[in-house]
């Protein structure tokens, strides 16, 4: 059955309440016109996110469920995850209020594996005060990839521009050892196949950044070119795959070559985050592609030191929910394509 917009339902993490996700996420839906397109499931506290609105003067009317099956479409649903109260103080790395962000979090992931919601969309966590006995992961993206099917990559999404990573949250002088043949193989059939079912593209075209100064300058400058990625992309090009690289990655946004391919793909966390932030201009969208499940985050962090005060952009987590929405339609309707490929050619013809 194809759902109709407003009944496409988006849980939300609450993030760190301490920082800027419970204003974003509010102010995203003060906008009455989201309802239109979704129905949103805040897993939280009903009192706390009441208090939140009044805190920050926002204009919003929730509504307060204790379990999923009272969710009501076209209306901001709060699900109880927890009843007793919790201090907040905007702007405060507290260990307790990281505790809850995560009960948050996990009672909205068991949710999107159980059908309960249909996409994910997480605020901002802290990823110091998170961790526990209970919670070992550095982030969202680790906890996703264990709990659902398939292989994580964080893809970050602006318009056009996609940027990928072949590494993401390791120490940088930790990089080159984890860079293999099967890693780079792996992840780069991931995005190749999330650029076909959740953008629509049927021949992507993606480019691949060197780990080194000028790529390497053919082994001059380190040996991981020549030894490690130029070999992984020869085979991947030779069965079919429309890759290319190493490239140097100092001139390759500077010149705008980025805009030839539909996926760029950075060798390690801040060589791709730095110039793909630069570019969106506070607009960006963490995607956790490779999964059976659709997760998506803004760009940004709690940004403790503007909680608090009403002044956070929530652009980039109205962006979030907008990616989130239409990869799960894209996603649908590729499956579709998959199941009955002549049925759904008359159908666009």
């Amino acid at each position: 059955m194809v759902k109709k917009a407003e009944n496409i339902i988006v849980g939300i993490s609450i993030g760190d309440l301490n920082g800027i996700g419970s204003e974003v996420i509010l102010k995203t839906f003060e906008d009455t016109r989201m309802l239109e397109l979704c129905t949103p499931v805040i897993f939280a506290n009903v009192k706390i996110v009441s208090f939140l609105k009044k805190e920050l003067k926002l204009d919003v009317a929730i509504h307060g469920i204790d379990k999923l099956e009272q969710l009501v479409v076209g209306k901001i649903n709060v699900l109880n995850v927890w009843r007793e109260g919790v201090n907040l103080e905007f702007g405060k790395n507290d260990d307790v209020v990281g505790s809850y962000a995560i009960k948050s979090f996990v009672a909205a992931t068991k949710a999107l594996k159980e059908g309960w919601v249909d996409v994910l969309v997480t605020a901002p966590i802290n990823k110091y005060n998170i961790q526990s006995e209970e919670f070992k992961f550095p982030g969202h993206t680790d906890y996703l990839d264990k709990e659902l099917e398939g292989d994580a990559l964080m893809l970050m999404v602006h318009d056009d521009l996609r940027v990928g990573l072949l590494t993401d949250h390791v120490p940088v002088n930790e990089v080159a050892k984890h860079l293999n043949e099967k890693l780079i193989s792996s992840k780069i059939k991931t995005i190749i196949q999330t650029l076909k079912q959740d953008f629509e593209i049927e021949k992507p075209k993606v480019a691949v950044l060197g780990l080194n100064p000028h790529s390497g300058d053919n082994g001059v400058i380190g040996q991981e070119e020549e030894k490690i990625i130029k070999p992984a992309l020869k085979k991947l090009f030779e069965a079919g795959n429309m890759v290319f690289g190493p490239f140097p990655a100092d001139g390759f946004f500077g010149s705008a070559q980025y805009e030839k391919y539909d996926a760029v793909i950075a060798t390690y966390h801040d060589q791709g985050l730095i110039p793909f932030k630069t570019l969106s201009f506070g607009n960006g969208v963490n995607y956790t592609a490779g999964l059976n499940k659709i997760r998506t985050s803004p760009d940004h962090g709690t940004a403790y030191e503007i909680a608090g005060k009403g002044v956070a952009n929530h652009e980039s987590f109205k962006e979030a929910v907008y990616l989130a929405i239409d990869i799960y339609n894209k996603r649908n309707d590729y499956q579709e394509l998959i199941k009955n490929p002549l049925k759904t050619k008359e159908k666009q013809l």
